[in-house]
């Protein structure tokens, strides 16, 4: 007699050495330097907003998935790039398996499982290998992101026949294969594979299904639909009218606000509000679940604006139109219609709030939790939306002249001329607060002040010999400056590519930089580009010690 627990150690023995082989494989190639700007073959971990996305495709909005992934480490400013390099252990493995079977018991229970299961089994307290493989063969492409071979399916079909013989439950049976898909490295990793390229003879290219996820992932951050894989399976996707037409289909589908939002939440690092804190005696208007508004609010004003208007990326910066609820409307000290739900807002031209940079969400999550930080902010929008990096400050800094509010000094401007006056910080320092500074008419919970300790406030700086006199013209000026579009483009091509930039990249990146200024600066223009360029599906050659797990063969 087989016991459950033989089943479900059975199904993780097997996923765990699969993704032990395949980590290995994508850590080698994490290390591998790439030609001009052909990147390695990438094998990246699903992401969480990418998990949800695609189990919302196949099985709907309603099942509830894991809240939080394991942590990853951000990768040139981006944790995108942190999932190619990821540890995977055995705890991780079951973790995924367990997340598997919380979706299975969701999709197999009785309320959903005949929208799912095609077929009906012979009876519903034994095997039906039949009815199982009417379900595992297009439940199994989609979440592999390809058509399942013949000996995947018949071991799934065996396991199936298996756990209903043994729990004498066909719909369990069931519930143990998803869950194992679900664990299984096919899914849980995202592959580059390589196939000898017949046009270039001598040189390789990404499969048809690699291209299909490549494509699906960066413009919905989600699995192919049947419309790629099909593309895929026919050889289209490796014509450039195929490809094309995949991206004009992909950029016009309601699903690209997926990736939108996924990569500027993780560009404007929106993560870090899971641990942010704030004073509630301090401020008592941010209360519970403010965090969590603040971060929608900023993502609904970015999606608004560049894909339903088609807008210029640069006016992100400058726009005072946005999304309210009540709860963030007592931050802002405006009124609203007394609803939970978001609504439409557009500030008053003298409210101060013009662009992202004077929202509730950057202002609360570059700050302390009981006061402002220049310092933060200016760092925020550096390494944020310039992608340049400023230095950590050094080890045994002396913070008591800037963090003693009740001293002489009564603003932070004064504060901060004092402390960086140590010839340890000024260097940090001259490249932080003379922007950071000029967000200083907001308090650590992005509420506007005239005055600080009673002092008349100065938001006035600079920014890289931009002057400007408070926040919202700091808005204008990072809306000229020329690292704000270097930036978008830089990111984006990263994160569509699954590796950082390399100096090999300049000048695909200048090309890109050049349709992005004569198509109006629009995002969505830029990710076509992006799409159609050489870089996208760009890849090198693999050594041979380890051709034999990168090709597609």
């Amino acid at each position: 007699m087989i016991s459950r627990a033989f089943i479900v150690r059975g199904a993780l023995a097997v996923c765990l050495i699969a993704v032990m082989a395949v980590v290995g494989y994508g850590i080698y190639y994490s290390n591998r330097p790439p030609a001009v700007y052909q990147g390695p073959p990438t094998v990246k971990l699903i992401s969480q907003p990418q998990y949800a996305n695609t189990v919302a495709y196949i099985f709907g909005d309603d099942i509830e998935v894991p809240p939080q992934f394991p942590p990853v480490a951000r990768e040139d400013g981006l944790l995108s790039l942190g999932y190619a390099n990821t540890a995977i252990t055995p705890v991780v493995v079951e973790r995924f398996y367990r997340y598997g079977q919380s979706v299975a018991e969701q999709v197999l229970g009785p309320d959903r499982r005949s929208y799912f299961v095609p077929c009906t089994p012979a009876s519903v307290k034994t095997a039906d290998g039949e009815c199982a493989r009417d379900f595992i063969v297009p439940i199994g492409r989609l979440l592999y992101r390809r058509t399942l071979s013949s000996d995947e399916v018949a071991a799934y079909v065996d396991l199936a026949n298996t756990a209903a013989t043994q729990l004498q439950d066909f719909y369990q049976g069931l519930s143990y294969v998803l869950s194992a898909m679900m664990a299984s490295p096919e899914f849980v990793f995202i592959w580059d594979r390589l196939e000898d390229d017949p046009d270039n003879p001598g040189q390789v290219r990404l499969d048809a299904y690699s291209k299909a996820s490549r494509l699906s992932f960066f413009f919905w951050n989600s699995t192919p639909d049947d419309q790629l894989l099909n593309a895929a399976e026919t050889g289209q996707i490796h014509t450039e009218e195929g490809v094309r037409r995949q991206v004009e289909r992909l950029v016009g589908s309601p699903r690209l606000k997926q990736s939108i939002r996924a990569f500027f939440a993780d560009m404007l690092m929106f993560d870090h509000f899971e641990n942010l804190a704030k004073d509630s005696v301090i401020y008592p208007a941010y209360g519970p679940g403010v965090s969590g508004d603040a971060a929608e609010q900023s993502l609904r004003t970015i999606t608004h604006h560049l894909v339903d208007n088609l807008g210029d990326y640069r006016d992100l910066f400058t726009t005072r139109e946005t999304f309210l609820t009540n709860t963030l409307a007592a931050l802002y000290r405006v009124p609203v219609e007394p609803s939970r739900e978001f609504v439409p807002h557009e500030f008053a031209e003298d409210s101060h709030r013009d662009g992202l940079l004077t929202q509730v969400a950057f202002l609360s999550l570059h700050s302390h939790p009981g006061r402002s930080s220049p310092t933060l902010r200016g760092k925020g929008l550096r390494e944020s939306l310039l992608c340049q990096e400023v230095p950590r400050p050094p080890p045994n800094v002396d913070f008591s002249n800037f963090e003693d509010a009740a001293g002489d000094f009564k603003t932070a401007r004064e504060r901060l001329v004092r402390h960086s006056s140590d010839p340890a910080c000024a260097n940090c320092h001259k490249i932080t607060d003379p922007i950071g500074l000029g967000f200083e008419n907001f308090d650590g919970a992005g509420q506007f002040r005239a005055r600080e300790g009673g002092a008349l406030i100065d938001a006035s700086g600079e920014l890289d010999g931009i002057p400007f006199a408070d926040a919202s013209a700091l808005g204008e000026a990072v809306k000229q400056h020329p690292g704000t579009t270097e930036c978008v483009v830089s990111r984006l091509l990263a994160n569509a590519i699954n590796r950082p930039n390399r100096a090999e990249d300049v000048a695909v990146i200048d090309d890109l930089l050049g349709d992005f200024a004569q198509h109006g600066y629009r995002i969505t223009d830029l990710m076509r580009s992006i799409a159609l360029s050489e870089a996208f599906f760009a890849v090198a050659e693999p050594s041979p010690d380890v051709a034999t797990v990168a090709r597609a063969d």
